[in-house]
């Protein structure tokens, strides 16, 4: 049986096959339909069915901004706002009559990287999207640790370590309505925010690493305060769950001096007295999340025929 991911994002929806090897036999692209939770619910329907017919029987595992509150089953937290507060998931199951996996996409992400990506051979993998949020998720001996409460890796809604005014700038309000959480520093929105506002620019993140790449000296400056607040978020990481790789994926990841003396900036700010950790960019870039879920959604389905 092939495994079918399909990744929900806010502008399209991918849906990917894969085989046993892990070679992809089958994409398909759709703008996401996201006006109404009928509209949307519908159009899922329509890409699973659409996969049926094309392929034949598959597995699925879906990967979308949010998660599923485990108290009652719906979505939460998801940036599509149609379907916050929904029975997605049992409503998909009931329409394919299979087990369906869902996750957050950046749990996808990192199961995709654990299993055949720059975290393979990793028993511990934790996964960093550094894009326009900050995400991460953690993948145990290829296999995603939601959590109890499905918040294992949201690592971007701690309070910034080691915040102070003097060093890193004004106190800021998150979208999700807690202050100096991480991802108001260390994300693509963050970077381009708090970079805009100390020098009165109007510049995008990938805009302020070309300038650090060019040697401009405010961006320069910046980076190394970004770098320095990068460094003590992925160190609280370190002291609590030790991963045996950190795999960043996200716009930020292809920016090579954001892994220059990025080691040694965390070994800083960690308990013990010696940091070996690799940190690498992912293997398989904007294709990691719907390869996850495929993945996810192979190992449901493995599990279920147990």
């Amino acid at each position: 049986m092939l495994s079918l991911g399909i990744d929900i994002g806010g502008t399209k929806i991918e849906a990917v096959a894969l085989d046993q090897q892990g070679d992809i036999v089958y994409r398909q692209r759709y703008a996401t339909e996201k006006s109404s939770y009928p509209i949307f619910f519908r159009q899922l329907c329509d890409v699973i069915a659409q996969a049926r017919q094309d392929i034949g029987p598959v597995s699925i595992g879906i990967g979308l901004p949010g998660t599923v509150e485990v108290s009652n089953g719906l979505i939460k937290n998801s940036n599509i706002l149609a379907i916050n507060q929904q029975p997605l998931h049992a409503m998909l199951v009931e329409f394919a009559a299979q087990p369906i996996a869902i996750s957050n996409d950046a749990n996808c992400f990192t199961l995709s990287e654990a299993i055949d990506g720059a975290g393979q051979g990793f028993d511990t993998v934790f996964g960093v999207i550094l894009g326009t949020g900050c995400g991460g998720g953690i993948a145990i001996h290829r296999q995603v640790l939601d959590g109890r409460n499905r918040s294992a890796g949201e690592w971007g809604h701690n309070v910034l370590p080691r915040y102070t005014p003097e060093q890193d700038g004004p106190s800021v309000v998150c979208y999700c309505g807690k202050t100096n959480c991480t991802e108001s520093f260390i994300s693509g929105t963050g970077l381009s925010q708090r970079y805009n506002q100390r020098y009165h620019a109007s510049l995008s993140a990938m805009d302020i690493m070309a300038a650090v790449a060019a040697g401009e000296p405010h961006a320069v400056e910046y980076f190394d305060l970004f770098q320095d607040q990068l460094a003590r978020a992925l160190a609280s990481v370190v002291n609590l769950l030790d991963p045996d790789v950190f795999v960043i994926g996200g716009g930020l990841s292809n920016c090579r001096p954001l892994y220059q003396g990025l080691e040694a900036r965390i070994g800083r700010y960690t308990f013990s007295n010696t940091f070996f950790t690799p940190i690498v960019p992912a293997m398989h870039g904007d294709s990691s999340g719907v390869r996850g879920a495929a993945w996810l959604g192979a190992g449901a389905t493995a599990r279920a025929l147990c």
